[in-house]
């Protein structure tokens, strides 16, 4: 897995590099690690230097302790550390939302945004409904701090995660395995759903309210086996109305494309980073 890839320790994150030319930064969604990356990353590191970092609080990364609003897992922390390891990310799942806050907070930082199968966290709750709570519960169930729901986790970890070797390649499956049967990450995680309902949301609202837009050049990519377009019609509007230059495509997979389609999501985004 991964080879020829470096593994070195920030303060922060694990993070695994490789490749040479223009850098890419991969940040991966919830519950995976780096180890997501493992079929794409070798393709795009024929072209790009590529950095793959276990999100704040995942994986091998650092947990620091919490906070009542949850803000050491807020995308901008998130974002502070990821503008520490690299520049210029794609990203997917909850990763995208940390991509989304780093283009935003730092655009001077950004040359091109990609994001797979995310809109905002402040567009995806204004726009939820029965049908959104029903499909995606677990935002609000891990999310919660009355009924915290780490101890159901911790209590069989592979009954509420799943996920197989198969899908997932055996030694990127062990990687994600060993994290969550990790109470701390756990905890970690849920952290980062808790953030994403209080300060994340604040955050995307105040930016909304204050004009604030993406100035790079965004591609967005969505699944076409999931339940992207069922929920928001035409997604790359949703992201049209948060940056100038935004192009996008369906990509025949389900939820997690860079271990479904590789190949495909490769090519897509070797033309958007070489792009002029």
């Amino acid at each position: 897995m991964f080879e020829g890839f470096a593994t070195e320790s920030v303060p922060t994150e694990e993070v695994r590099h490789g490749g040479s030319g223009p850098p890419v930064l991969l940040l991966h969604g919830h519950p995976r690690t780096h180890a997501t990356w493992h079929r794409l990353a070798p393709l795009l590191a024929q072209d790009f230097t590529i950095v793959c970092p276990d999100l704040r609080g995942y994986g091998r990364s650092a947990k620091p302790p919490t906070t009542d609003d949850h803000e050491p897992y807020s995308k901008r922390a998130m974002a502070r550390d990821a503008l520490a390891v690299m520049r210029a990310p794609q990203a997917h799942d909850r990763g995208c939302y940390v991509a989304q806050r780093l283009a935003l907070d730092n655009p001077a930082a950004i040359t091109r945004l990609a994001v797979l199968d995310g809109v905002p966290i402040g567009e995806a709750l204004a726009r939820a409904d029965a049908r959104f709570a029903a499909r995606w519960w677990h935002w609000f169930f891990l999310g919660q701090t009355a009924k915290p729901a780490e101890p159901l986790i911790n209590a069989d970890p592979d009954a509420w995660y799943r996920g197989t070797p198969e899908e997932m390649g055996a030694e990127a499956y062990e990687d994600y395995r060993n994290a969550i049967h990790d109470p701390a990450t756990v905890h970690a995680m849920c952290e980062d759903y808790r953030a994403g309902l209080g300060v994340d949301r604040a955050a995307d609202d105040a930016d909304r309210e204050e004009g604030r837009r993406i100035t790079c050049p965004v591609l967005f990519l969505w699944a076409g086996r999931d339940d992207m377009e069922e929920l928001y019609g035409d997604p790359l509007a949703i992201w049209r109305s948060w940056a100038d230059d935004v192009r996008g495509e369906r990509i025949d997979s389900g939820h997690h494309m860079a271990e479904e389609a590789p190949e495909d999501l490769a090519e897509h985004l070797r033309r958007f980073f070489k792009a002029g």
